[in-house]
């Protein structure tokens, strides 16, 4: 953003490859890096790592976040001086409070099918910069409402136990509002061996909003 003088922000968009390599726990310090290899007023690309004791436990590459105008949600002002914060004397500790969870319902259609429902809360509050002046529910909190949906295809999946190791493909396709009905539906896309994968998706009725296929491998008895 600061790149752009702040006129615009990035809003997240593709994530070519996730991949969770560790384990995060309560009390650990987390060290987050990320490296732009553009950043104009048509988009950012990126790759990130966060790490846990320098190993990494989660790494996103090849991603790409469309620019929106910064005054149409946020307050190009607020933002400016919280990036100030950021690189000068740094924010407070223990600022983050957690987030709130959001939950879906989720039915079994058989053949390695499922599908669910969930509705973007009216009020919660990470909208509050998440943004100020158009609420929008985060990319991040639609792949871990991701996650825990497949979660439950997976538990009687053959072949396994198996554990997320990743997900692919990630593509964020248009801004969710506050109150906004989405239908998930996840599917095995293929099992091979010690790997395979899910494809899952969001949707308003028959607009798809959001995809990505998750991997997996076998857990080691």
């Amino acid at each position: 953003m600061a790149a752009v003088n702040f006129k615009y922000r990035p809003v997240a968009g593709i994530a070519s490859v996730v991949e969770f390599c560790g384990d995060a726990f309560p009390g650990d310090i987390l060290k987050l890096e990320a490296t732009l290899t553009r950043a104009d007023e048509e988009a950012v690309a990126y790759s990130g790592v966060a790490s846990v004791d320098d190993k990494p436990v989660a790494k996103l590459l090849n991603c790409l976040g469309p620019m929106v105008l910064m005054e149409d949600f946020d307050n190009p002002a607020a933002v400016r001086q919280r990036y100030r914060l950021l690189v000068e004397s740094g924010a407070p500790p223990d600022a983050f409070g957690g987030v709130e969870s959001v939950n879906f319902e989720s039915v079994e259609k058989g053949d390695g099918e499922r599908e669910g429902q969930f509705t973007v809360p009216h009020e919660a509050a990470f909208f509050g910069d998440h943004f100020p002046r158009r609420p929008v529910f985060p990319g991040t909190l639609l792949m871990d409402l991701k996650l825990k949906f497949v979660a439950d295809l997976i538990a009687n999946l053959d072949g396994g136990p198996w554990a997320v190791v990743g997900m692919q493909d990630v593509k964020l396709r248009s801004f969710m509002p506050p109150g906004e009905v989405l239908e998930l539906f996840g599917k095995v896309d293929k099992i091979d061996g010690e790997q395979a994968s899910i494809l899952v998706q969001s949707r308003k009725g028959k607009r798809r909003n959001s995809s990505a296929r998750v991997m997996l491998a076998k857990k080691s008895l």
